[in-house]
Protein backbone atom coordinates (compact mmCIF):
# COMPACT_ATOMS: atom_id res chain seq x y z
CA UNK A 1 0.00 0.00 0.00
CA UNK A 2 1.22 3.27 -0.66
CA UNK A 3 2.37 5.83 1.43
CA UNK A 4 -0.07 8.70 2.42
CA UNK A 5 2.78 10.32 4.51
CA UNK A 6 2.68 13.65 3.17
CA UNK A 7 6.46 14.50 3.53
CA UNK A 8 7.18 11.03 1.76
CA UNK A 9 4.74 12.38 -1.12
CA UNK A 10 6.66 15.56 -1.50
CA UNK A 11 9.92 13.29 -1.61
CA UNK A 12 8.52 11.32 -3.93
CA UNK A 13 7.18 14.18 -6.24
CA UNK A 14 10.23 16.03 -6.19
CA UNK A 15 12.02 12.77 -7.38
CA UNK A 16 9.46 12.83 -10.17
CA UNK A 17 10.63 16.26 -11.39
CA UNK A 18 14.28 15.65 -11.81
CA UNK A 19 15.55 14.23 -14.63
CA UNK A 20 17.83 10.90 -14.37
CA UNK A 21 19.21 7.97 -16.75
CA UNK A 22 15.67 6.55 -17.50
CA UNK A 23 13.62 9.16 -17.00
CA UNK A 24 14.67 11.89 -19.73
CA UNK A 25 11.94 14.42 -19.15
CA UNK A 26 10.10 15.64 -15.49
CA UNK A 27 6.63 13.63 -14.98
CA UNK A 28 5.06 16.64 -14.10
CA UNK A 29 1.68 14.91 -14.49
CA UNK A 30 2.64 12.60 -11.17
CA UNK A 31 4.42 15.10 -9.37
CA UNK A 32 1.45 17.62 -9.49
CA UNK A 33 -0.96 14.65 -8.34
CA UNK A 34 1.58 13.73 -4.84
CA UNK A 35 1.61 17.50 -4.53
CA UNK A 36 -1.71 18.33 -4.27
CA UNK A 37 -2.46 14.97 -1.65
CA UNK A 38 0.45 16.19 0.10
CA UNK A 39 -1.04 19.48 0.51
CA UNK A 40 -4.52 18.17 1.53
CA UNK A 41 -2.93 15.58 3.93
CA UNK A 42 -0.05 18.66 5.57
CA UNK A 43 -3.98 21.11 5.28
CA UNK A 44 -5.46 17.80 7.39
CA UNK A 45 -2.86 18.01 10.21
CA UNK A 46 -3.34 21.89 10.36
CA UNK A 47 0.68 21.98 9.17
CA UNK A 48 -0.27 24.82 7.22
CA UNK A 49 3.77 26.67 6.32
CA UNK A 50 4.32 22.77 4.79
CA UNK A 51 0.62 22.70 3.11
CA UNK A 52 1.18 26.40 1.37
CA UNK A 53 4.63 25.50 0.05
CA UNK A 54 2.68 21.98 -1.61
CA UNK A 55 0.12 23.76 -2.74
CA UNK A 56 3.04 26.32 -4.73
CA UNK A 57 4.13 23.50 -6.31
CA UNK A 58 1.44 21.53 -7.37
CA UNK A 59 0.44 25.28 -8.64
CA UNK A 60 3.51 25.05 -10.57
CA UNK A 61 3.17 21.89 -12.36
CA UNK A 62 -0.28 22.47 -13.75
CA UNK A 63 1.72 25.64 -15.24
CA UNK A 64 4.08 23.30 -16.32
CA UNK A 65 0.96 20.80 -17.65
CA UNK A 66 -0.58 24.34 -19.43
CA UNK A 67 -3.47 24.00 -16.98
CA UNK A 68 -3.25 27.94 -15.56
CA UNK A 69 -7.24 27.32 -14.38
CA UNK A 70 -5.87 24.31 -11.84
CA UNK A 71 -2.88 26.38 -11.43
CA UNK A 72 -4.84 29.14 -10.02
CA UNK A 73 -7.00 27.30 -7.70
CA UNK A 74 -3.77 25.71 -6.06
CA UNK A 75 -2.31 29.07 -5.64
CA UNK A 76 -5.56 29.76 -4.42
CA UNK A 77 -5.66 27.50 -1.74
CA UNK A 78 -1.66 28.46 -1.08
CA UNK A 79 -3.25 31.73 -0.37
CA UNK A 80 -5.63 30.40 2.27
CA UNK A 81 -2.93 28.67 3.62
CA UNK A 82 -1.07 32.35 3.98
CA UNK A 83 -3.63 33.40 5.71
CA UNK A 84 -3.89 30.82 8.79
CA UNK A 85 -0.37 31.74 9.33
CA UNK A 86 -1.12 35.25 9.42
CA UNK A 87 1.50 36.02 6.51
CA UNK A 88 -0.59 38.89 5.30
CA UNK A 89 2.13 39.87 2.55
CA UNK A 90 1.92 36.57 1.39
CA UNK A 91 -1.87 36.44 1.07
CA UNK A 92 -1.81 39.31 -0.93
CA UNK A 93 0.93 38.08 -3.31
CA UNK A 94 -0.80 34.55 -3.72
CA UNK A 95 -3.97 35.67 -4.57
CA UNK A 96 -2.58 38.28 -7.12
CA UNK A 97 -0.75 35.48 -8.57
CA UNK A 98 -3.73 33.57 -8.90
CA UNK A 99 -5.46 36.35 -10.61
CA UNK A 100 -2.78 36.55 -13.08
CA UNK A 101 -3.20 32.71 -13.89
CA UNK A 102 -7.40 33.12 -14.36
CA UNK A 103 -6.88 35.93 -16.69
CA UNK A 104 -4.70 33.32 -18.73
CA UNK A 105 -7.51 31.68 -18.95
CA UNK A 106 -9.45 34.56 -20.36
CA UNK A 107 -11.81 34.68 -16.91
CA UNK A 108 -11.92 37.90 -15.83
CA UNK A 109 -14.87 36.93 -13.19
CA UNK A 110 -12.30 34.60 -11.37
CA UNK A 111 -9.82 37.09 -11.53
CA UNK A 112 -11.58 39.74 -9.77
CA UNK A 113 -12.91 37.39 -7.26
CA UNK A 114 -9.11 35.98 -6.35
CA UNK A 115 -8.61 39.67 -5.98
CA UNK A 116 -11.74 40.79 -3.61
CA UNK A 117 -11.07 37.06 -1.75
CA UNK A 118 -7.60 38.42 -1.16
CA UNK A 119 -8.95 41.80 0.06
CA UNK A 120 -11.69 40.58 2.66
CA UNK A 121 -8.70 37.83 4.20
CA UNK A 122 -6.78 41.75 4.73
CA UNK A 123 -9.76 44.43 5.45
CA UNK A 124 -9.28 43.86 9.20
CA UNK A 125 -5.38 43.48 9.41
CA UNK A 126 -3.47 45.46 6.74
CA UNK A 127 -6.46 47.94 5.59
CA UNK A 128 -4.13 49.95 3.12
CA UNK A 129 -3.48 46.65 1.09
CA UNK A 130 -7.29 44.93 1.34
CA UNK A 131 -8.09 48.85 -0.36
CA UNK A 132 -5.29 48.20 -3.10
CA UNK A 133 -6.95 44.54 -4.06
CA UNK A 134 -10.13 45.83 -4.38
CA UNK A 135 -9.33 48.02 -6.54
CA UNK A 136 -7.36 45.88 -8.79
CA UNK A 137 -10.61 43.64 -8.49
CA UNK A 138 -12.42 46.55 -9.84
CA UNK A 139 -9.76 47.23 -12.95
CA UNK A 140 -9.55 44.03 -13.78
CA UNK A 141 -13.78 43.96 -14.32
CA UNK A 142 -13.44 47.23 -16.04
CA UNK A 143 -11.12 46.12 -18.41
CA UNK A 144 -13.54 43.32 -19.49
CA UNK A 145 -15.84 45.63 -19.91
CA UNK A 146 -17.87 44.32 -16.57
CA UNK A 147 -18.58 47.08 -14.55
CA UNK A 148 -21.90 45.96 -13.69
CA UNK A 149 -20.25 42.96 -11.88
CA UNK A 150 -18.22 45.18 -10.17
CA UNK A 151 -20.57 47.54 -8.15
CA UNK A 152 -19.94 45.57 -4.66
CA UNK A 153 -16.18 45.84 -4.95
CA UNK A 154 -16.19 49.56 -5.68
CA UNK A 155 -18.17 50.25 -2.21
CA UNK A 156 -16.38 47.77 -0.15
CA UNK A 157 -13.12 49.69 -1.18
CA UNK A 158 -14.39 53.16 -0.61
CA UNK A 159 -15.90 51.74 2.68
CA UNK A 160 -12.54 51.09 3.70
CA UNK A 161 -11.33 54.24 2.24
CA UNK A 162 -13.57 55.90 4.82
CA UNK A 163 -12.55 53.74 7.78
CA UNK A 164 -9.03 54.93 7.05
CA UNK A 165 -10.48 58.26 6.80
CA UNK A 166 -8.71 59.02 3.38
CA UNK A 167 -12.43 60.58 2.17
CA UNK A 168 -11.02 61.64 -1.07
CA UNK A 169 -9.78 58.41 -1.96
CA UNK A 170 -13.31 57.05 -1.10
CA UNK A 171 -15.29 59.87 -2.90
CA UNK A 172 -12.93 59.14 -6.45
CA UNK A 173 -14.19 55.57 -6.20
CA UNK A 174 -17.55 56.14 -5.43
CA UNK A 175 -17.55 58.43 -8.46
CA UNK A 176 -16.32 55.56 -10.65
CA UNK A 177 -19.14 53.94 -9.12
CA UNK A 178 -21.34 56.42 -10.74
CA UNK A 179 -19.60 56.47 -14.04
CA UNK A 180 -19.80 52.95 -14.30
CA UNK A 181 -23.58 52.30 -13.05
CA UNK A 182 -24.25 54.92 -15.77
CA UNK A 183 -22.16 53.02 -18.51
CA UNK A 184 -24.84 50.29 -17.41
CA UNK A 185 -27.87 52.18 -17.39
CA UNK A 186 -28.24 51.08 -13.84
CA UNK A 187 -30.33 54.40 -12.87
CA UNK A 188 -30.75 53.32 -9.13
CA UNK A 189 -27.25 52.52 -8.36
CA UNK A 190 -25.83 55.57 -10.37
CA UNK A 191 -28.44 58.08 -7.86
CA UNK A 192 -27.27 56.02 -4.59
CA UNK A 193 -23.78 56.31 -5.60
CA UNK A 194 -24.00 59.91 -6.58
CA UNK A 195 -25.47 60.33 -3.03
CA UNK A 196 -22.29 58.37 -1.70
CA UNK A 197 -20.03 60.63 -3.47
CA UNK A 198 -22.09 63.79 -2.17
CA UNK A 199 -22.30 62.59 1.69
CA UNK A 200 -18.47 61.73 1.46
CA UNK A 201 -17.72 65.07 -0.01
CA UNK A 202 -19.61 66.74 3.10
CA UNK A 203 -17.87 64.44 5.50
CA UNK A 204 -14.57 65.25 4.60
CA UNK A 205 -15.49 69.08 4.58
CA UNK A 206 -17.15 69.13 8.28
CA UNK A 207 -13.82 66.97 9.46
CA UNK A 208 -11.88 70.02 7.62
CA UNK A 209 -13.87 72.40 9.21
CA UNK A 210 -13.50 70.34 12.19
CA UNK A 211 -10.24 70.79 12.69
CA UNK A 212 -10.12 74.34 11.64
CA UNK A 213 -12.49 75.59 14.50
CA UNK A 214 -10.06 72.95 16.64
CA UNK A 215 -7.30 74.87 15.79
CA UNK A 216 -8.79 78.65 16.22
CA UNK A 217 -9.67 77.84 19.38
CA UNK A 218 -6.30 76.33 20.67
CA UNK A 219 -5.08 79.33 19.29
CA UNK A 220 -7.18 81.36 21.21
CA UNK A 221 -6.38 79.90 24.18
CA UNK A 222 -2.88 81.36 24.20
Amino acid sequence: MASRDPEKLIAKADKLTRLTLTRWTPDWAGATRLYEDAANGFRKDKNYEQAKAAFEKASEGEEKLSSPWDAAKHMQSAASMAKELRAWREVADLYRRASVLYIECGRAQPASDALAAGARALEEEVPDEAVQLYTEACAVLEEDEKELMAFDLYRCAAMVYIKLEKYADAAAIYLRLALAANKCNATHSQCKASVQLLSTYMLMTSRKLKSAIMIVVRFKAF
